[in-house]
């Protein structure tokens, strides 16, 4: 029996990424002692799925973030630079960080260390504890990538890139370490030398260079737990739903829930609109729900193994959770990316033709509607998602996942 610590950001996508939770499940299950570390706000959605918790002050993560100008007042670029400034504070805070890494090697002390981390993809105290422990590192939902280079990026990017390198360095320094977690190149990113599990697959990556630890495991839907939430049961079987989602994080685009209820309503669906658990004023969500079509189910959190197989069409952000379940149930999307890893996860799907990417000028020109219809009713997008589930469900998912964890750990 080996024993495994998970540690993430505390947020529910950062359970996910394609597996991760489930991979924890896939170990408990061939008997290995398995614990999530994280602040106390995720521990009952984990403790809810059967994996043991341990709560930790501070992860490391800025949560929740500051909140952005609008955009009119400062300019197109300068929102820009701002916008990845707060995403870089968010995971790699120096003053949040370094009292995240004792608290980790504290527990350690009290409960023992494990014989392997499994880490969320931008959990840097994770990867700093794991070295200072001597623990080996793996990565879970994330392929390992090359050193980025500076020609690769834009000016923002190389300008943030830098003073990342540089707070990791600082970080390195003040707790007497080499960073043997980190990737190269300009924009230095959590990465293990030993184990990154994605739960895509290599087809989905391609004409993209991962490093050879890598290893693509694909997924499969699982069969769902327990009875269905009361509001679908009332719901007839035949009629069609569509989902309307931004995940756990980008979840004030109030314009983006209601653009999407009406382009799934158009094509006949019932929409399900799902925005999160971050707080909305009162009146915000008032006038949502005034400017939804009729019939619309306004929902905080879905439960996606009894929600996904009533799907026709999921209308998202580009998360890797909510783009990972539509590929393994085989439902065609539309993404309308709005940061960070969304465009690529976008330029992906519109790569093996099992979506549709549009803007938000796009969207506010009429252009979801369309794109609803067109990958609800295209030949070539219903071939090549059926075919993409399949190829995913063949790579053995979680449990193959906790297979290779377990090799790992010897």
């Amino acid at each position: 029996m080996a024993r495994f610590w998970f540690t993430s950001a505390p947020l529910p996508g950062h359970l996910d990424w394609g597996g991760l939770l489930k991979t924890a499940q896939a170990l408990i299950a061939q008997g290995h002692d398995v614990r999530w570390v994280s602040e106390p706000r995720i521990g009952g959605m984990v403790q809810a799925a059967g994996v043991p918790f341990v709560a930790i002050e501070r992860s490391g993560w800025l949560w929740p973030q500051p909140p952005l100008p609008d955009p009119a007042t400062i300019g197109a670029k300068e929102a820009l630079r701002r916008r990845y400034q707060r995403a870089l504070d968010t995971w790699l805070s120096e003053e949040l960080i370094g009292p995240a890494v004792e608290g980790l090697c504290d527990l350690a002390g009290e409960i023992g260390a494990p014989d392997v981390i499994v880490t969320d993809p931008f959990l840097t105290a994770a990867a700093l504890a794991a070295e200072r422990l001597g623990v080996p590192l793996a990565v879970g939902g994330w392929p390992a990538g090359p050193a980025i280079q500076e020609e690769e990026l834009i000016a923002v990017q190389r300008e943030l890139g830098r003073e990342a390198s540089k707070r990791i360095v600082r970080l390195c320094a003040h707790l007497g370490l080499k960073g043997v977690n980190f990737g190269g190149g300009l924009a230095l990113r959590v990465q293990s030398p030993h184990l990154h599990l994605s739960y895509f697959n290599d087809y989905w990556h391609q004409g993209e260079s991962v490093e050879p630890q890598t290893q693509f495991v694909g997924g499969r839907a699982a069969a769902p737990q327990g009875d269905p939430p009361a509001w679908l049961a009332e719901i007839p079987g035949e009629q069609g739903l569509g989902l309307v989602t931004l995940g756990s994080t980008f979840t004030s685009d109030l314009e983006f829930f209601a653009w999407g209820a009406d382009a799934a309503a158009r094509n006949g669906l019932i929409p399900l609109v799902v925005i999160g658990r971050q707080p909305i004023a009162p009146e915000d969500k008032a006038a949502l729900k005034a400017n939804l079509p009729g019939g619309t189910r306004l929902l905080n959190w879905v439960d996606y193994d009894h929600v996904f197989p009533r799907l026709k069409v999921i209308v998202h952000h580009g998360g890797m959770g909510t783009t990972h379940a539509a590929i393994v149930h085989g439902i065609p999307q539309v993404i309308v990316p709005h940061a960070a890893d969304q465009r690529g996860q976008a330029r992906r799907a519109r790569q093996a033709k099992v979506g549709l990417e549009i803007s938000v000028e796009d969207m506010r020109q009429g252009q979801l509607s369309p794109a609803v219809q067109a990958v609800m009713t295209t030949p070539l997008v219903i071939e090549a998602v059926a075919s993409l589930r399949d190829a995913f469900a063949g790579l053995g998912g979680p449990v193959r996942a906790a297979s290779l964890l377990a090799e790992m750990a010897g």
